[in-house]
């Protein structure tokens, strides 16, 4: 017979051993594009933290604190220390510092490409923890592998997506379970861990605004159910207080804790936790009547001063309003409208139904159920999961990117789901097996006359049985046939999270891939072909203009000047650019001059059907365009009289006139040897009329045709219009070649 304490030691090795293999499963899953194609920074973003990251490492964070990059917007440059959350940068520094120090020779590089798969090993085991505070070890190890293969979180965590979030998750996480010790222990030591993980947060994500809000609105639903205690008001006095003036020393976030609209609500907790707490103090000191006259009058004063105070202090600017990304979560047509820049991104827009399915897939089924049981017990931390998960599903609901923030929920709640239902029906019953033996003799005992008090002692005696008896099934082949779908669903949902994993999270932007006739993979490295060629072919100086979502790619991996780039903070100077992009040829030659433009970088997806193309993003450019210079550009304009937005035969004189349409399609029906050559992204016939150039002129184009770089004629020696220029001289060639 084993003992229980042995059983409870092998129960804990068991558990660690589980957590350990599945924190190797979630970081080993993220690794198929380094398998499939090489050690290589993925997407936009992550270029640019890499290029930092790399002025970090090799000169300090003095000089990276201080850093102005004379290699972004051209001619304003960008304070690079001031406008990031440096926390990804130096996390990745001090990995790149341990592993070098105990004499593994490891490149940056290397470190920056497999920062967010040993990350999300922290995830999953900061995802145990949590769960196993709101139910038990089971549910946690449950949530603990949910959230290692979720595609949900795999989307921004595979090696080489060096951004931001491939570390803020865990942080979001693990701050969420130390609030909720923090609340259940009424500690001010874990009210400050609390605070440092957030200051943590701040320093590596934008979205730390969800955590500062979303505590908050826990507190106020728990005073609102009338669970305010000394717990509650410890934990999160500690918190925000501490928390509040830790995230002031990053400097892109400065004093905005006290002076914007989406930190209020935090402070507003605070402040009526305080009334609480001195409310508390009162009622132990003065009589019912007196502190119910006081406690009225107290309770209008406070509301109607703090109303006016934050009217005020809103009007006279002290309080800065909410941004265009915040009021865009609460009205989906808002930038559209008004910021298109940032209706532009891809990932700030609502999202589709079938994205659910296909990055929580079993888990959206199994969610509500997970937060019916929650809603059951309603205990505090239960609370937090039923704010957190309805907010959640909301935000991720308006935006796409915020499904990152939703996955964790799901898998938490989730995992209690099937936790509870597995405690329900596979119970063991061994406790409640009876002895035939004893039947006869209870019979006899019962045939017996009972006094009152021998019938008070049994009625006691089967309220306590009752209780302590399980509820499971006992028939050995139906627990089989309830546990075979459940683990059949299960292994399905695994099934899905590696294919989805593989297929559609697993390939880097940088690099395209194709697949040949006979299986194999075909390899598109048009992108690292074209910024090669413009490192080694064109001046260091050279000023490169192109859509500000190649700017961190074409800076980091050319090492040359762009006019902008991802960080999209001057709305004007992404115009500008898009008015050269949109005009003809004449007014964005006068526009480039003024810029000192040397080369033009556009993509072009029409021959091999690449669909990211900046065609398929020129309505966007029109947009923003018209938004800074309405008199030079009408979006109106590019759309034909049947109201179609068209580049074939169809397409108005303003499409065709564009510098965008001339440098997409120039010498493309060549290919087609004149004959009407087809864009396979939009389907449409290309006219085989020559487009002719004479502001610009082909510097490179890639193997497959998807980048196009143009180079900036200088201005004429004697002052001529270039269209005038270059006409005179193929009227010169011609009359030669007549004369011979």
């Amino acid at each position: 017979m084993i003992s229980k304490s042995t059983k409870e030691s092998l129960s804990a090795s068991l558990r660690i051993l589980i957590l350990a293999l599945i924190s190797i499963l979630a970081c080993s899953s993220r690794l198929f594009s380094v398998l499939r194609f090489e050690s290589i920074i993925h997407e936009f973003d992550p270029w640019f933290n890499y290029r930092t990251t790399i002025q970090l490492v090799e000169n300090g964070f003095y000089d990276f604190a201080n850093w102005f990059d004379e290699l972004s917007w051209y001619p304003l440059g960008r304070v690079v220390g001031g406008t990031v959350y440096p926390g990804i940068m130096v996390t990745a520094g001090l990995f790149h510092w341990i592993v070098n120090n105990l004499n593994f020779p490891v490149h940056i590089r290397e470190v920056c490409v497999f920062l967010a798969p040993v990350f999300s090993a922290f995830t999953a085991i900061a995802t145990y923890l949590l769960t196993k505070e709101l139910k038990n070890s089971s549910a946690g190890l449950f949530a603990a592998a949910f959230i290692g293969i979720a595609p949900g979180y795999i989307s921004r965590s595979v090696a080489g997506s060096y951004d931001n979030e491939g570390i803020a998750i865990f942080l979001l996480v693990f701050t969420f379970y130390l609030w909720i010790k923090a609340l259940k222990v009424g500690s001010a030591f874990y009210g400050t861990l609390t605070a440092l993980f957030y200051f943590y947060m701040v320093s590596a994500w934008g979205g730390y605004v969800f955590i500062i809000n979303l505590i908050p609105l826990h507190a106020f639903c728990l005073i609102l159910m009338g669970r305010f205690s000394t717990r509650l008001y410890i934990s999160y006095s500690t918190f925000y207080v501490t928390g509040t003036l830790a995230s002031m020393t990053i400097p892109f976030v400065g004093f905005q804790p006290l002076r914007t609209s989406e930190h209020m609500a935090a402070f507003g907790v605070f402040g009526l936790l305080q009334i609480l707490a001195f409310c508390e103090m009162l009622r132990s000191h003065l009589s019912a009547n007196e502190f119910k006259s006081l406690f009225q009058v107290f309770i209008v004063t406070v509301a109607v001063g703090g109303l006016a105070g934050i009217v005020g202090l809103t009007y006279a600017g002290l309080i800065a309003p909410f941004t265009g990304r915040f009021y865009s979560l609460w009205d989906t047509g808002y930038a559209k409208i008004h910021i298109p820049i940032i209706a532009s991104v891809s990932e700030h827009q609502p999202t589709a139904w079938p994205s659910f399915f296909f990055d929580l897939q079993l888990l959206v089924a199994v969610f509500p159920a997970g937060l019916y049981f929650c809603f059951k017990e309603l205990k505090d931390e239960h609370v937090f999961v039923l704010v957190y998960g309805l907010f959640a599903s909301y935000f991720a609901g308006v935006m796409v990117r915020l499904m990152l923030t939703l996955t964790p929920i799901v898998c938490v709640a989730a995992a209690i789901a099937f936790t509870t239902l597995f405690d329900t029906y596979f119970a063991d019953n061994s406790a409640i097996a009876v002895n035939e033996d004893e039947i006869p003799k209870e019979d006899a005992k019962e045939t017996e006359p009972k006094t009152p008090a021998k019938k008070g002692k049994k009625e006691e005696k089967k309220a306590v049985k009752e209780k302590e008896e399980p509820y499971g099934l006992k028939i050995s082949s139906l627990r089989l046939v309830l546990v075979v779908p459940f683990f059949v669903v299960l292994a399905m949902f695994a099934w899905h999270c590696t294919y989805v994993t593989s297929s559609a999270y697993s390939s880097p932007s940088v690099v395209l891939a194709s697949t040949n006739r006979d299986g194999s993979m075909h390899i598109i490295d048009d992108f690292r072909e074209a910024y090669f060629w413009l490192r080694q072919n064109t001046d260091e100086k050279a000023k490169i203009a192109s859509w500000w979502d190649y700017g961190y790619q074409i800076t980091g991996m050319s090492n040359r000047t762009t006019l902008v780039d991802n960080n999209t903070w001057n709305n004007t100077h992404i115009a500008t650019v898009g008015k050269i992009m949109s005009c003809s040829e004449e007014v964005s030659y006068e526009v480039m001059q003024k810029l000192d433009v040397d080369y033009l970088l556009v993509i072009f997806g029409g021959l091999i059907g690449y669909s990211g193309d900046d065609i398929n993003k020129f309505l966007w450019m029109i947009r923003i365009g018209e938004g800074v210079y309405p008199n030079d550009i009408s979006e109106r304009k590019f759309f034909n009289e049947r109201g179609e937005y068209a580049v074939g035969a169809t397409a108005t004189k303003t499409m065709k006139d564009s510098l965008m349409y001339k440098m997409t399609y120039y010498r493309f029906a060549e290919l087609f040897g004149g004959r009407g050559a087809r864009d396979n992204v939009r389907g449409q016939e290309i006219p085989s009329t020559p487009i002719k150039l004479s502001t610009i002129e082909e510097a490179y184009t890639t193997e497959n045709m998807i980048v196009r770089i143009y180079q900036v004629k200088k201005p004429d020696n004697i002052g001529r219009p270039l269209s005038v220029a270059s006409s005179f001289g193929k009227k010169r060639k011609r009359k030669a070649n007549r004369s011979q």
